[in-house]
């Protein structure tokens, strides 16, 4: 028997709304006007702040730049504006509206959820929110100053390397939003065990294919096609694939009324994280390297 739950037919045996083709379109309409409304206050809030945000997004290069005593130049009149004030507060304003933007999405998907399955709402936006900005960290702390050093220094000696505003933010944003996206790899995986549509053990079986599409997703994400800058790429992807895998072994272990071995696991992490430690340790010690503030953090 269902019951009429402000206008909306609810099933009370799995908790589910029932809406109509219109009534869905104009939840839809709704999100996306919410969604655009928090994204034009970011923008804005961005837009106040832009000269700072273009010192912090210029900073990579202005590193390695610095190393082959090139220039940073605009080569149109318009081109500072543009960069400056528009497209930097524009990427700015999809970090920062994320999290609203993710929990709008969720909140259009949940109506066709079982209330089981819609309690997974917190974390769910946590963790794609998390995920997202921790890409973006990667990208601009990791990814790009490793390869923009690589390519600026294999130059000839007698070419001054001169790197434009507009062509530098193009290479910025492919990296940043690639591998932002890339980052979220665990929580699709999640949601397609969530949906039923994959399973661990099918995840597992097929790891071979997804490594391999990984590597060659990192090929075309990465600025250079040498072997360090791919695994830099690549070894965190194919890390998260698996941490994916794990998060739905731990959900069908909650479907199946099984509990996982937390206690086993956590000393299996400690033995890793200790020996990493030592090896760390080891390399500062006995092979000389010292530590430094950019990647990749130990140098000889």
């Amino acid at each position: 028997m269902t019951q009429l739950v402000s206008g909306q037919v609810s099933d009370p045996d799995d908790g589910m709304l029932r809406m109509s083709i219109l009534e869905h379109l104009e939840e839809l309409r709704t999100r996306i006007i919410r969604a655009l409304i928090g994204f034009g206050v970011c923008f804005l809030a961005a837009m106040a702040e832009a000269n700072p945000l273009w010192n912090f997004v210029k900073r990579p290069l202005k590193a390695a730049v610095d190393q082959v005593h090139g220039d940073i130049v605009a080569i149109t009149p318009t081109e500072q504006f543009s960069i400056i004030w528009v497209w930097t507060p524009l990427i700015a304003s999809i970090f920062l509206a994320a999290p609203w933007v993710i929990y709008q999405v969720w909140a259009f998907i949940a109506p066709g959820l079982y209330p089981r399955e819609r309690k997974w709402a917190v974390p769910f936006i946590l963790s794609t929110a998390g995920l997202f900005l921790i890409g973006g960290l990667f990208a601009y702390f990791i990814a790009l100053p490793s390869t923009l050093s690589l390519l600026l220094s294999i130059g000839a000696p007698d070419v001054k390397p001169t790197i434009s505003i507009d062509a530098y933010f193009t290479t910025f944003v492919n990296v940043m939003l690639g591998l932002s996206v890339v980052f979220e790899l665990p929580v699709a995986i999640f949601f397609l065990t969530l949906i039923r549509v994959a399973s661990p053990s099918f995840l597992l079986r097929h790891s071979d294919y997804a490594i391999l599409a990984i590597v060659i997703l990192a090929s075309f994400i990465t600025l250079t096609q040498d072997a360090v800058n791919l695994a830099v790429l690549s070894v965190p992807m194919i890390l998260l694939y698996f941490l994916g895998v794990f998060a739905s072994f731990l959900l069908v272990m909650r479907w199946e009324n099984r509990k996982f071995p937390w206690r086993m696991f956590g000393y299996w992490l400690l033995a890793v994280i200790a020996a990493l430690l030592i090896a760390i340790l080891a390399a500062v010690a006995v092979f000389e390297y010292h530590f430094a503030a950019r990647w990749p953090f130990l140098i000889k």
